[in-house]
């Protein structure tokens, strides 16, 4: 997850701060969000696909959000977990300052906004849920994937949205290969030309 790749913004000042109202977990949560950052005007239509289509997230322990905006999947993970970490990762600090205010509006203390050289090397995630950035480019995405689906834990599960024409039949063939005898991979759900895939860590 280089900086390169990414618009790098700072914090957004409150005059710079809109304000919308989305519906997350069964609920309608008012959140602010800012230039700078992933689809600030809406929920992407790709994450709204993923989150009505993967399962309740495990009840606790550490889940992470791969990419997090403004924080919808984040704030739907610790919603839905409350006695669960959620860890909302991203490279652009805007972002992160974003997520970490709209989690505190609405008392989501499990949410922990960090890059991710923040996340401590020892931590496995029972569950993961991304909208990856895949206009960084094929090689940038692999490593970013490859680093973070190896840390679930045995049986732990990453659900991943990816519109079809930005290539995800390839990314699944792509991960069926890479992972090998490490996971079972598959695609769960198709919906306004998008696929949720699935991968499911072995033991």
């Amino acid at each position: 997850m280089s900086p390169e790749h990414y618009f790098t913004a700072e914090p957004a000042s409150d005059g710079e701060l809109r304000r919308r109202t989305v519906h997350l977990a069964g609920r309608d949560l008012d959140v602010g969000t800012a230039g700078g950052v992933f689809s600030p005007d809406h929920l992407d239509a790709g994450t709204e696909v993923l989150l009505r289509h993967v399962p309740a997230p495990p009840r606790a322990g550490d889940l992470l959000d791969l990419g997090c905006g403004w924080g919808p999947v984040a704030l739907s993970l610790a919603l839905a977990s409350p006695a669960a970490r959620v860890w909302a990762v991203d490279v652009n600090e805007r972002a992160l300052d974003l997520t970490r205010r709209n989690a505190a509006a609405h008392g989501l203390a499990g949410v922990r906004a960090v890059r991710p050289e923040d996340v401590p090397d020892d931590v496995r995630f029972a569950a993961i849920w991304s909208n990856p950035p895949i206009r960084v480019g094929k090689e940038t995405l692999h490593a970013m994937l490859r680093q973070w689906l190896r840390r679930l834990v045995p049986g732990g599960e990453a659900y991943l949205v990816v519109a079809k024409n930005l290539g995800s039949d390839s990314l699944l063939r792509w991960l069926g290969e890479e992972l090998g005898g490490e996971a079972d991979v598959d695609r769960v759900a198709t919906s306004r030309g998008f696929r949720v895939l699935r991968v499911v860590a072995a033991g």
